[in-house]
Formats: C-alpha cells, sequence, structure tokens
C-alpha cells in the first residue's frame, strides 16, 4: 500500500505528494483521507507529512500528535531535535491512540515522512530517524520506482512535475498505489 514521493530544492522548497490506495490482502479501496498533510506547531511552523502502515496511525499524527516547539537552539541542531523531542511526543501519541504496538518489549510504530524547515526526516517503524543524503526520498509499496523516477528528473523538472511523476510511475508499476494524487507545496512564503 501507499506510495509517498518527496523533493526539495535549493531555496529550501519542499514538495510532497501522496496516492490514495489503502490496500488490504488482494482489496483495494481509493480512499478519501488524505496520506499527505501539513499542520503548525504553536508557533507557526509549518511541517509536512507523508505516512504509509496504516491509516489509523496517520489519523492520530494530523490529529492528535501534539507537535514540540522550535527553539533556537532546535533550529542549530534539527536532527538531534527530531530524535530527543519529536520521538517521544510521537511515541506518547500512538501509545494513547492504541496504535503503538510492543513485541519482546521492543516497541514500534509505522514508516512516514516528515519535512521540517526545509529539510527531510524519515521515520521508520523502530522510531530510528533517517534523514536521506538526496534531495528527495520515498516510502511505501511503490518507494523504488518513485525513487527511480526522482533521481532521473533532477534538474530538469520543476519539483511539482518531478513528484507528480514519480506517483505516475510508481502507480504504473506497483498494483498499491492509486490516484488521485495530492501534492503539497511549503516553503514558498
Amino acid at each position: 500500500m501507499t506510495c509517498i514521493a518527496i523533493a526539495i530544492d535549493r531555496r529550501k522548497i519542499v514538495v510532497i505528494g501522496g496516492d490514495s490506495a489503502g490496500v488490504g490482502d488482494l482489496s483495494l479501496t481509493v480512499r478519501k483521507d488524505r496520506k499527505v498533510f501539513s499542520k503548525k506547531d504553536e508557533s507557526g511552523t509549518e511541517w509536512l507529512f507523508g505516512f504509509t502502515t496504516s491509516f489509523r496511525m496517520g489519523e492520530l499524527i494530523q490529529y492528535e500528535l501534539e507537535l514540540p516547539k522550535i527553539t533556537q537552539e532546535a533550529k542549530e541542531d534539527l536532527y538531534g531535535f527530531m530524535i530527543t523531542r519529536f520521538i517521544p511526543k510521537l511515541r506518547g501519541c500512538l501509545k494513547k491512540g492504541g496504535w503503538a504496538q510492543k513485541e519482546k518489549e521492543q516497541e514500534s510504530g509505522g514508516t512516514f515522512i516528515v519535512s521540517l524547515l526545509g529539510r527531510i526526516f524519515v521515520v521508520h517503524g523502530d522510531y530510528q530517524v533517517g534523514e536521506p543524503a538526496d534531495s528527495f526520498y520515498a516510502v511505501g509499496c511503490g518507494a523504488d520506482l518513485a525513487k527511480g523516477s526522482l533521481y532521473t528528473s533532477q534538474g530538469n523538472k520543476s519539483l511539482i512535475k518531478r513528484v507528480q511523476l514519480a506517483l505516475e510511475a510508481a502507480q504504473r508499476f506497483s498494483s498499491g498505489v492509486r490516484e488521485p494524487f495530492i501534492i503539497l507545496e511549503s516553503g514558498t512564503s
């Protein structure tokens, strides 16, 4: 299920897009609820999210997660902030909402992309935070297809077009990805 694709440029403009497939076993439902969304913290800073794994997890992140305040110190070490401030808030939210899972004393959540202040972070099921070296990334069953498209389109298309093409490639070759595609842009203030 799913393809979430994201790309940023030198100006810190970010474009994230996601498909609308809900997949279980061999069944597919095209859903109206979105896998990509933006959310502002108490200081008005915009965060972009795109999730895979579970619609329930996405609902909790969108409607229940209290985003931590970004201080000047946090801006200086944004990666550390994601690990020490964001992940504890996320874990608490997912536990409270009944989504966090625990097996053999190890807690797990799901996979999603977060963009904050022109950077891309990937949160994996074990709550590790990754920051890709490339200026693009993708998650979900169509991720490899989307990443290939994003790689080959560097420098010769707009960000929106690149993300659109990445999602189209994923839909063409993955049975778990379906239109309509929802595409959001941030950093254009």
